[in-house]
């Protein structure tokens, strides 16, 4: 079991506690209202909006040294949902690893919608979270958490695949806005 820390109290960070809490980890929940309260968790989980990830950064950079921090942004242009807002060869995550060389940085939840977390489906299939990052223990403690929830992870490898994984939860989010998909619908993956 492990400690968890999520910030950010929307539908994103309510479905992820409901699986980290499902596997029997604690979970401490922030919100706005909360940016004075150190994020004890040795999991850290930035479910907040991109535009104000580096506003969280600014208030608790020096507490997420040492720590694993989830990245679960999509960096979606939301005036015109034509585009992602990183450059083409960087991600969100890869910005969020530079201005935290002291933690250990993974991608993941952002190519699912809070209504397949908290099912724990995709239609029939179970709900499947990617996982990117370059330390091989931080993301098997995340798998181990996700797992334990009753969901299913698949490693989709180093850092730099954040991008194709922005690229992809762009992708539902455009497909969902423009109302081709249901916001409780979404990829489901076979493996």
């Amino acid at each position: 079991m492990a400690d968890v820390s999520i910030i950010g109290a929307g539908n994103m960070g309510q479905a992820i506690a409901s699986v980290v809490g499902k596997g029997g980890s604690s979970v401490e929940k922030f919100d706005e209202s909360d940016a004075d309260k150190p994020a004890s968790g040795h999991i850290v989980i930035l479910a907040v909006p991109y535009p104000a990830v580096d506003e969280v950064l600014r208030q608790r950079g020096d507490q997420l040294a040492g720590k694993i921090v989830v990245d679960i942004t999509n960096p979606v242009d939301f005036d015109t949902f034509d585009s992602l807002t990183v450059p083409a060869d960087s991600s969100a995550a890869a910005q969020i690893a530079a201005k935290l060389p002291n933690s250990r940085v993974l991608k993941a939840f952002n190519t699912t919608f809070a209504g397949t977390l908290a099912a724990g489906t995709v239609g029939p299939l179970t709900t499947t979270v990617l996982i990117a990052g370059d330390d091989a223990d931080a993301k098997a403690a995340l798998a181990g958490l996700i797992t334990s929830g009753g969901l299913k992870v698949i490693d989709a490898g180093t850092l730099k695949r954040a991008r194709e994984m922005e690229a992809m939860g762009f992708l539902q989010i455009a497909l969902a806005a423009s109302e081709k998909i249901p916001w409780t619908g979404g990829f489901g993956i076979i493996a």
